[in-house]
């Protein structure tokens, strides 16, 4: 089964590995089709090495595993885990290895990682790997390419869009709510990666918007003072 990540660079599909690693699997599809990852963005990305995403906070200590959402006897602001999925013969061997980010032994919440290279072998044995990028490869590529800061968060930010489940081999086995349309992204200081550039200046549209309203409540000031 597949899963197609619409992100501010294109378009990605993933193939799981719905066999090896069924709870996962489970887990990152009913996130999709709940619209979790919905405007989620790559918080980490560290050039020839993996981009880090899935988390809503957008700050990466932040999301819960569909397991933990759906729990109605856990206690407020209590968080619960899913346990690995790890064999010695599913390895980081290729660019797009799709894996869940943990903090330690059976510590799965929502994050993910994927690869940016190949043969990235100190990391098997520690995560669990529940997919590899089918299409997209030239996605990874531009992501690898970002500029990011002292904390690998870069510049501009790279966002998941939408998640399409293409094919669901659970439909019939977790009772969820419809969920409403996701809302628009809340942006910030940041531009998105695909954001117009409108000038010579290499000044995107959001970075336009945001320097002339800057400018227009620093006009307001002025006047407000000149009036007294």
């Amino acid at each position: 089964m597949s899963v197609l990540l619409e992100t501010s660079l294109g378009d990605m599909v993933f193939d799981l590995h719905v066999d090896m690693c069924p709870v996962a699997c489970k887990n990152f599809v009913k996130l999709c089709q709940r619209k979790y990852y919905n405007n989620c963005i790559f918080h980490s990305v560290e050039k020839d090495f993996i981009a880090q995403s899935g988390d809503p906070t957008n700050t990466g200590q932040g999301g819960e595993c569909i397991y933990s959402l759906l729990d109605k006897t856990k206690k407020r602001g209590e968080k619960k885990f899913f346990k690995d999925e790890i064999f010695d013969h599913m390895k980081h061997k290729n660019l797009g290895t799709l894996a869940m980010v943990n903090k330690g032994p059976d510590t799965n919440g929502s994050q993910f990682y994927i690869t940016l290279r190949s043969d990235l072998d100190f990391l098997d044995g520690k995560y669990t790997i529940f997919g590899e990028l089918a299409e997209g490869e030239e996605v990874l590529e531009r992501m690898n390419s970002a500029y990011c800061d002292k904390n690998n968060r870069p510049y501009r930010n790279i966002r998941i869009k939408h998640t399409h489940v293409l094919e669901d081999p659970y439909e019939d086995e977790l009772q969820l709510e419809e969920v409403p349309d996701s809302p628009p992204p809340k942006r910030d200081d940041r531009p998105e990666a695909d954001d117009e550039i409108v000038d010579e200046d290499e000044m995107t549209v959001g970075e336009t918007e945001r320097a002339n309203a800057a400018a227009e409540a620093k006009s307001r000031a002025v006047v407000l003072e000149m009036i007294g």
